[in-house]
């Protein structure tokens, strides 16, 4: 699996069909990205940016926060979807920790399709990013996609 490219364009609700599979996304993780999330987000529990700490709680190293791993996820729906695609719902549940230089893959389908009104639609994802010892997060979404966004 490579990493996607980020869409320039939106998808078209009318050419989304149930069962379709979402572009998979494989993101590299890297001790930098790691401790850059958790400060961005503002998350200063010394387990995401200190490995010594880390080790001293029993994780073999420090590990990724719910808020850089629930912004990972809606890029690997944006990255799908386009840049006019509005993630109106976001679920997820997390599994196993997300470690330095263990990469997370993201897969995931289409499971619902609803018309909207005023020429907004939703589709509804389910989805999960695992690593190499499991499901770090699983989850679904719902999407809203302009009709009429360019194809």
């Amino acid at each position: 699996m490579t990493t996607a490219k980020s869409r320039t364009d939106t998808l078209r609700w009318s050419d989304i069909y149930v069962g379709d599979e979402v572009t998979p996304l494989e993101i590299p993780v890297t001790t930098t990205m790691i401790v850059a999330g958790a400060i961005a987000s503002r998350d200063f529990m010394p387990v995401h940016h200190d490995r010594d700490y880390a080790n001293k709680q029993g994780s073999p190293n420090l590990f990724m926060n719910i808020l850089t791993s629930n912004g990972y996820c809606v890029r690997f729906l944006t990255d799908w979807a386009g840049p006019e695609a509005m993630i109106t719902k976001l679920s997820i549940r997390l599994g196993v920790p997300c470690f330095p230089d263990d990469p997370l893959r993201f897969t995931g389908n289409v499971t619902g399709k609803t018309p909207g009104s005023d020429g907004e639609n939703f589709i509804e994802v389910t989805f999960k990013a695992s690593n190499s010892i499991g499901d770090h997060v699983s989850g679904t979404a719902v999407i809203s996609l302009l009709d009429g966004a360019r194809a």
